[in-house]
């Protein structure tokens, strides 16, 4: 695996800055990558698919325990060495791996149908892409992804918690969340100026609703908008009025001076569905 002269050999050799428009911090601690690859449970039947894999430090841990990695890349540079890093480091493995040059949140298709997603997640993307994947990807069973504390506190809060929000709703819609653990600054180079957290998402059937999804989350974006207002004054744009939302919500069995921090995605749900 990659340690920190590899990472910085392999940097100056391509004429790679990490940049911190694309939010790139490489992993440069072997021992991190492996623990991560451990959270994540992979296992040797597993199609891992990696968003932004950088110079390789995570995809080298996951070819060694997984059946397949398929790896996303934006940046052009990094996107054509990847493969002779693979080759170079691990060839007997080279074949179980593939490439797709591509922006994450414009695939909707991948050479292997993914069983797990593990990602070290560009922070300023993190949530849409999380997002993103769990939407196009169905066959996505468990997620492991390494995210900004912040944002990691944020997708993992309970309703009632003072960071639940829009990410944390949208989450649940797809699967159980949970923090998996914490990971320190020095591990990456350039080292970043906030802390890391691991965040597990075990893929399970969404609330049952005859509403649709573009309809629940519509509720979930109305209520967090004005996060600190009553649902019935929150929801009034999108039911129409006041008194449409307080209708809504009393069908819903949701009371109208509630606010969105304390509602489950179930809630949202049959909001949604009183409506519809």
């Amino acid at each position: 695996l990659l340690g920190p002269a590899d990472i910085r050999e392999l940097a100056a050799a391509l004429g790679v800055r990490p940049t911190k428009q694309r939010g790139q911090n490489f992993v440069i601690d072997a021992n991190t990558v492996r623990r991560i690859v451990r959270t994540a449970g992979v296992r040797e039947d597993d199609v891992v698919v990696e968003v932004g894999p950088g110079l390789g430090s995570l995809t080298l841990a996951l070819l060694e325990a997984a059946d397949q990695v398929v790896a996303v890349e934006i940046d052009d540079v990094l996107a054509a060495a990847l493969p002779s890093t693979i080759l170079a480091r691990m060839p007997e493995r080279a074949p179980r791996f593939s490439l797709v040059h591509s922006d994450a949140m414009q695939v909707t298709q991948l050479p292997a149908e993914p069983t797990a997603l593990v990602a070290n997640l560009p922070y300023n993307v993190a949530v849409p892409v999380l997002l993103h994947m769990l939407e196009h990807f169905p066959t996505i069973e468990r997620t492991l992804v390494m995210v900004q504390a912040e944002v990691a506190d944020r997708l993992a809060a309970a309703p009632g918690n003072k960071v639940y929000g829009v990410p944390s709703v949208k989450a649940n819609w797809y699967a159980e969340v949970k923090r998996a653990g914490s990971i320190g600054r020095n591990v990456f180079w350039p080292a970043p100026n906030v802390d890391s957290g691991l965040v597990s998402l075990v893929r399970r059937d969404p609330p049952k609703t005859t509403a649709t999804k573009k309809e629940v989350f519509a509720v979930v974006d109305a209520a967090f908008a004005q996060r600190r207002k009553t649902l019935r004054a929150a929801l009034a744009g999108w039911a129409g009025s006041p008194a449409a939302a307080e209708t809504a919500l009393v069908a819903a069995g949701v009371s109208p001076q509630a606010r969105g921090e304390s509602l489950t995605v179930e809630e949202f749900a049959r909001i949604a569905e009183a409506k519809a």
